[in-house]
């Protein structure tokens, strides 16, 4: 993006060089690409490792410093190479191996390297010496992901479906199993997190589902899986092991491997002796101490109600211990040499930052300086199976203080009501009931709204502005949820004038089991309901304008707002979707077979199966029913969410002439191109300023019925000025000091401009993050299901 200020960032902290942690390895901009750099943190720093057209996603450093990423086409397709730290030619990870799509790279201590590679429906890991030749340890038939490797290269764990009965698989170095841990039992669903680092045990540390609450759990060789009772949780965790006492130098990269099956379960045997459920840890129940990270010792980060808290657990002596950080969110955290840990935080009004324990100087991110503008609150709305957790940011001078907002409202996720998630037997009064019970001045209609609420446009509050257009910038996944974070896209709109509710609905993560599996009135659907009720209580409570309400999502978001329009149309004035599932079956039939798993766990089967529930749950069949004016961007390579089913949904719209426009990118669902991102994120609000506030021609916000050709424009890759004004490039023509943009930085993946946490255990993402298994791993930080 030569001549262009914005700048593309991955949110992501830098990977460490096991034998000096001085060294490490990050993603970071590069003219508007994301690239591979090294980092010197005794010097202070970067040299740009790739540079490649389309950018490079995935990235490394081994224990001898040498720099991993993956060289993939625009399809995916390619094979890991490597070079020197301080420069050198670029060689191949092994020789004689096919190309393929990532499914995890882990090289061990002795310079032995293993990764999984993907050929479509299949998933074959090869293993050799650094650079020499490979050879097949294993082929699955399915999608798998390599998750670890020990000190010693003697055994490989390869990581499924979390609800499966194959949900990790260890391996010895000749391919022969050692054991199937099942994730489909009665102990609920299981996942890998990587091998202790140290060559004097080989421990497998797990995650596991149970009931209504996430366990830590490990896995040996002489005794099998083994919980730990008292480190429970009740929302998704991810943990890594310290670096071992006797083998400090040794920085370990656990973390869990996300799975295209959006399930997100630790739990099941299938291991040689000992019941999974038996804890023979002294302790039993939280408590301080634990100072220090001698021993079996791991960092543990919860996200729970879109909030992020960091736990040291010592698990010879059963301590679980606080470790402080900052209120808001933590997008990665990893523990490092002596105890320090590097975390990446943020909150909805300041972008990401990386902070060391220690001191360490780690890489700036490019990100915008300070605070963003805007009133940042979050709120809750009753539903049948609990209080709906939003994300709401007003633009500035529309903000409703805690003493204005009704009882029971603006409360931060610490002063949630108790019981959030739970059935509507179980919530709290007030809470869990349908909107047609709910205590006065929650879900209602702007109409039935009780005084002081539900103010039409031009009316407010004394001593506020009129309220603003909203849109609901509704999260992928489903397996994902949004948080108190710094968002882009919510930057830009709010800096419009919008205000901007992201809605952790049904089946997000951060809130337990049981919130995740709430689909009662069917897929999508459920979701759907969610939105509605919490339309109904922002204008209930006069914070947004009833009739400049709009929605944007991509991809498991952008089938949501496709959803939303068709099956209640009269409550969108404009709808954005982004690389949509907008056909099921069709998707279905055309996705990644990963993908195609998802589908048959969330609907019961395949489209043969259960043909009904596609059919009520696929947004094409509510096609002649959209009245708002809608924006479809999608891409001619998408693998995720493929061009044709969008191109039926077209056609479709068309036949039935509702408004609407069309911008296709050249790439795939998950670009690295900034000219890309600036380029949806500016035709979106501008489409939105126009449908939702008429800015254009003085016009109010349009009915979606007008006169204009359905068919809209037809950009190859969307207008490419204007793209913000960040310097990308800083001191030394690679990553240095930024301006403030107008467009905020965006996310490398299929939302622009959004941020994404690396996923906790009890996610359960469809697509495989493949991020940090043991010792040197890539990225693969691909994004939840079809989020």
């Amino acid at each position: 993006m030569t001549g262009s200020r914005y700048q593309v960032y991955l949110a992501a902290l830098p990977e460490v060089c096991a034998a000096d942690p001085a060294l490490m390895a990050f993603t970071a901009d590069a003219d508007g690409r994301c690239e591979v750099f090294a980092w010197d943190a005794a010097t202070g720093r970067a040299r740009q490792v790739t540079d490649r057209p389309r950018g490079t996603l995935h990235g490394t450093i081994d224990r001898d410093a040498n720099v991993w990423w993956f060289d993939e086409d625009a399809h995916g397709v390619g094979r890991w190479r490597f070079q020197p730290f301080r420069g050198g030619p670029d060689l191949p990870g092994l020789t004689g191996v096919p190309p393929g799509t990532p499914r995890g790279l882990a090289v061990s201590d002795d310079g032995t390297v293993a990764m999984g590679l993907g050929d479509g429906r299949t998933t074959t890991v090869h293993l050799g010496p650094r650079g020499g030749s490979a050879r097949e340890v294993t082929r699955v038939d399915r999608h798998a992901t390599l998750s670890g490797i020990t000190v010693s290269a003697g055994l490989l764990a390869i990581s499924g479906p979390a609800g499966s009965a194959h949900a990790v698989t260890v391996l010895a170095a000749d391919g022969t199993p050692r054991a199937v841990l099942s994730g489909a039992g009665e102990h609920g669903r299981l996942w890998s997190l990587g091998f202790a680092p140290t060559a004097e045990r080989d421990e497998l540390l797990l995650v596991r589902e149970d009931d209504d609450r996430y366990l830590l759990a490990s896995w040996r060789p002489e005794t099998g899986i083994r919980t730990y009772p008292w480190c429970a949780f009740d929302s998704e965790i991810t943990a890594r092991w310290y670096p071992h006492e006797d083998h400090a130098d040794h920085a370990d990269h656990a973390d869990h491997a996300d799975h295209e099956d959006g399930d997100a379960d630790p739990g099941g045997d299938g291991d040689p002796g000992g019941d999974p459920g038996v804890d023979g840890d002294p302790g039993g129940d939280r408590r301080p101490g634990g100072e220090g990270c001698a021993g079996r010792t791991v960092l543990i980060r919860e996200d729970r109600h879109g909030r992020s808290t960091l736990h040291r657990a010592r698990l010879d002596t059963g301590t679980l211990t606080p470790v402080p950080t900052p209120p808001g969110s933590l997008l990665d955290a990893a523990p490092r040499a002596g105890g320090e840990v590097h975390y990446l935080w943020t909150d909805t009004a300041h972008p990401p930052r990386m902070h060391s324990t220690a001191g360490t100087a780690l890489p700036a991110l490019g990100t915008v300086p300070g605070r963003v503008p805007g009133d940042h609150r979050d709120l809750w709305t009753p539903t049948p199976d609990g209080p709906v957790h939003t994300w709401l940011s007003l633009p500035e001078g529309h903000g409703l203080s805690a003493s204005q907002a009704p009882e029971g409202h603006g409360l931060s996720a610490s002063q949630a009501p108790e019981g959030h998630g739970l059935s509507a037997s179980q919530a709290p009064e007030g809470h869990g009931l349908p909107a047609s019970q709910a205590p006065e001045g929650h879900g209602f209609p702007a109409s039935q709204a009780p005084e002081g609420h539900g103010l039409r446009e031009g009316q407010a509050p004394e001593g506020r502005s009129a309220p603003p257009p909203v849109v609901f910038l509704v999260h992928g996944g489903p397996a994902d949820h949004d948080r108190d974070a710094y968002d882009g896209v919510v930057h830009s709109l709010v800096a419009s004038g919008f205000a901007v509710a992201r809605v952790n609905y049904r089946g997000s993560t951060g809130y337990g089991p049981r919130w995740r599996r709430a689909f009662g009135s069917g897929v999508g659907l459920t979701q759907v309901e969610d939105l509605v009720a919490v339309r109904a209580d922002l204008i209930g409570r006069g914070l947004v304008r009833p009739d400049a309400v709009g929605l944007w999502g991509t991809s498991w978001g952008g089938y949501l707002a496709l959803l939303a329009l068709g099956t209640r149309p009269g409550l969108w004035q404009a709808g954005v979707a982004v690389k949509p599932v907008a056909d099921g079956v069709a998707a279905y039939r055309t996705t990644t077979s990963a993908l195609r798993a998802l589908d048959e766990r969330l609907y019961g089967g395949t489209p043969d199966d259960v043909p009904g529930a596609y059919a009520r749950s696929s947004p094409i069949q509510y096609a002649s029913h959209v009245r708002a004016p809608l924006l479809v961007v999608a891409a001619t390579r998408d693998a995720k969410c493929p061009p044709g089913q969008v191109r039926g949904y077209l056609a479709a719209l068309r036949a039935a002439g509702a408004r609407h426009e069309s911008m296709w990118l050249d790439s795939g669902h998950d670009g690295y191109e900034g000219g890309d991102h600036v380029a949806v994120l500016r035709r979106a609000v501008v489409f939105l300023d126009r449908e939702l506030r008429g800015t254009r021609d003085g016009r109010g916000p349009q009915d979606g019925r007008g006169t204009r050709d359905g068919r809209g424009a037809q950009d190859k890759r969307g207008t490419q000025d204007g793209r913000g004004t960040q310097d990308a490039r800083g001191t030394d023509g690679a990553y240095g000091p930024h301006r403030d943009p107008k467009t905020p930085p965006a996310d490398r993946r299929g939302d622009s401009g959004r941020v994404r946490t690396t996923a906790a255990a009890g996610t359960g993402t469809a697509e495989h993050t493949e991020r940090r298994t043991a010792h040197a791993e890539g990225h693969h930080p691909q994004r939840p299901a079809r989020g």
